[in-house]
């Protein structure tokens, strides 16, 4: 009973200061991770007091971290991920290494620590903080566009770089208990072995699960699958000390070009979000402020010093990959700052004995300075760095391709709808919760994700931001005022097209924020109807006005129908007589 109430105890706390302080730093323009971080740092031990085990809540919250890693995963599929082998390989490589050389010689210049010290503590600080800086560039549409692909190939060869890099903290040890560990080719091996091992059970495992829950419709149990394949690739990489966000990433990339990926996404963002929060709460939790009270020119410098080396760095770097001064400025602040991966590293040379306690404490607060200094520097320099939008930075939707249009349904309707916007060029992305129409459209080539698009996430996910329109092609009566007025809020720059099942659904829909409602068998019955008029050998000129008398009463009986919200209204104007058109056989 004590530990249930020190969690909700904890939990009040930690969401109410993260609740007013992101509030506040959002109103101020400077973004949610600086407002986390503050937050954390005030309620936790270092100040108020008010909550403890920051530890033990990091290690809870870098779930988080790992989720984060699964979503950005789902984003590319292998082809994609094999186009940015460049970046991945050439520039993230480079990244690292020359940033962590450059950062160790200045601790070793201007500091007393050894060598060995100076290189066990510049090569973490080479890492940059993707729980930081991925939502940043989610949140302003920039992930799939070419500077985030680039960003984002360095932060992936970070988090890959983490090995190699335990590998040389082991082999710099002065701890005689690291002499009998395993060899850093034996960790790589591993980590292979462990990768293709994730590659093999997302293709024979996962798969086949997520086809079983979508033929059962028990939507509840994707949430379950989607947080149990993410928890089992990362449990796989801890068991064998290798990074649980690395295998939660190869997870994500194996479902990326299923049709399950936006459902996912959408299940798995919220459980995302709130553990990210808590990570950076975690992390200001731990800031040691008695350090910075004990060394404050020391950690203000040193962090400045880290942001100074680390944006010049990448800044050269990626001039020499051909990036523009603005997109390379700007690609060299986004990842000055330190990283999470930082305070795990630095745990890793203490315990090699190559630094103290103090000086991983104060090292750990020059990583949180420098992830608090982000959003101010991105905002100071924003008129610097951005420039007009060209074509290389121009927004891409689900699966590489920008999104003209949202179809959601891809039965006998959303098929013709679908197939005559495929025809006119326009890119389309189609969504529909029926596995086995799924499956039938793959073999003809159509790509259709599975997905209920009657939520306002799931829609979200699949590129509604971004679309021009969003067709509503359902089967059945599934559609309410309530839900197109919230698609409108949420997306009010796409124009909404609805199928609606009948006059009902029209009237009902009578106030929706809709560009055009069509009722589903109108038109193939006043097409039926043409025909049957010709063959009883009426002209072409009494079948139109047949026609149109009919649309005109048609459209009348309609008009008081939603006018009073009763469908029993104007039922004089049904046409109940022979001849009321005046056609006759010519």
């Amino acid at each position: 009973m004590n530990e249930a109430g020190s969690i909700l105890h904890d939990g009040f706390l930690l969401l109410g200061f993260a609740l007013a302080f992101v509030l506040l730093f959002r109103r101020l323009g400077l973004g949610a991770t600086l407002g986390y971080l503050l937050a954390g740092a005030v309620v936790g031990p270092q100040a108020l007091g008010l909550v403890g085990q920051a530890e033990q809540k990091l290690g809870f919250a870098e779930l988080g971290i790992t989720l984060l890693l699964f979503l950005v995963g789902l984003e590319l599929d292998p082809a994609r991920l094999w186009r940015m082998k460049k970046d991945i390989l050439g520039l993230g490589l480079l990244q690292v290494t020359l940033c962590g050389l450059a950062v160790a010689g200045v601790i070793f210049a201007f500091t007393d620590f050894s060598a060995a010290a100076a290189l066990a503590l510049g090569l973490p600080l080479a890492l940059s903080s993707t729980a930081q800086v991925l939502p940043m560039l989610q949140s302003s549409g920039r992930l799939r566009t070419r500077f985030g692909e680039r960003a984002f190939s360095i932060l992936l060869f970070q988090d890959l770089s983490i090995i190699p890099l335990i590998t040389i903290i082991t082999a710099l040890s002065r701890n005689p208990a690291d002499a009998g560990g395993p060899p850093g080719w034996l960790l790589g091996l591993e980590t292979l072995a462990a990768i293709v091992g994730l590659v093999l059970a997302g293709r024979f495992l996962i798969r086949p699960l997520f086809r079983l829950i979508g033929n059962l419709g028990e939507r509840e149990m994707f949430v379950v699958a989607a947080l149990f394949t993410v928890m089992a690739s990362a449990a796989v990489m801890e068991l064998l000390g290798l990074s649980t966000a690395l295998g939660a990433f190869i997870a994500g990339v194996m479902l990326a070009d299923s049709p399950y990926r936006h459902e996912l996404e959408a299940d798995v963002e919220p459980f995302r979000s709130i553990l990210l929060g808590l990570f950076f709460l975690a992390v200001g939790m731990m800031l040691d402020l008695g350090a910075i009270a004990r060394n404050p020119v020391f950690v203000l410098s040193m962090a400045a010093a880290l942001i100074a080396v680390k944006a010049a760095v990448m800044f050269g770097l990626a001039r020499l990959f051909g990036m523009g001064w603005r997109p390379a400025l700007a690609l060299g602040l986004l990842l000055s700052q330190g990283g999470e991966f930082g305070f795990v590293l630095f745990a890793q040379a203490q315990h090699a004995l190559l630094i103290a306690p103090e000086a991983a404490s104060v090292f750990g607060a020059v990583v949180t300075l420098s992830m608090a200094t982000t959003p101010f520097l991105m905002m100071a320099t924003r008129r610097f760095r951005e420039a007009p939008a060209d074509a290389d930075e121009e927004r891409e939707g689900p699966g590489g391709e920008r999104v003209g249009a949202l179809i959601v349904g891809y039965g006998r309707f959303g098929q013709t709808v679908g197939q005559m916007m495929l025809a006119s060029g326009i890119d389309v992305t189609l969504i529909d919760t029926d596995v086995e129409m799924i499956d039938v459209a793959g073999k003809f080539g159509a790509k259709v994700y599975f997905g209920d698009g009657t939520r306002i996430d799931m829609l979200r996910q699949a590129g509604a931001a971004e679309a021009e329109m969003i067709l509503f092609c359902l089967d059945g009566d599934q559609l309410s005022a309530d839900l197109i007025e919230a698609a409108h809020e949420a997306f009010p720059n796409a124009a909404i097209y609805v199928r609606a099942f009948d006059r009902r659904a029209m009237v009902r829909l009578r106030d929706a924020p809709t560009t055009l409602v069509v009722r589903e068998v109108l038109e193939s019955a006043v097409v039926m109807a043409r025909a049957a008029l010709d063959n009883f050998g009426l002209s072409q000129e009494a079948i139109n006005k047949a026609e149109a008398f009919y649309r005109k009463r048609d459209n009348e009986r309609l008009e008081v129908q939603i006018a009073a919200g009763d469908v029993r209204a104007a039922h004089e104007r049904v046409i109940t007589e022979t001849g009321d058109a005046g056609a006759a056989p010519a």
